[in-house]
């Protein structure tokens, strides 16, 4: 896989796995809850994706070569985006009005 390839995809694949959280009514996109998902829920998932995505691409990081160290403003920026990734999702759940 081209290094290339690989940046997109993870772009790609954190676009996605953050708008999972708002647009899937499923926890985690797995487990079909009782009851309607609440915010802070929402929020655990959006962290708990972004930890996902950020492993995705240590083991394509790795796989292409030697890892990079990272200092905090990288997580922070990371992190930033993620949630600027999130975006769509969250208007779509709360700032949209749907039929039910």
């Amino acid at each position: 896989m081209s290094p290339t390839f690989s940046v997109w995809f993870v772009v790609l694949f954190a676009f996605c796995a953050a708008n999972v959280p708002f647009v899937s009514r499923r926890v985690l996109a797995l487990v079909l809850p009782s009851k309607p998902k609440s915010l802070a829920v929402r929020l655990l998932e959006l962290l708990t994706f972004y930890f996902l995505t950020g492993g995705l691409a240590l083991l394509l990081e790795k796989r292409a070569g030697q890892i990079a160290p990272q200092g905090w403003e990288f997580y922070a920026i990371t992190a930033t985006l993620f949630v600027t990734f999130a975006f769509p999702g969250f208007v779509y759940r709360y700032l949209l009005k749907h039929r039910d």
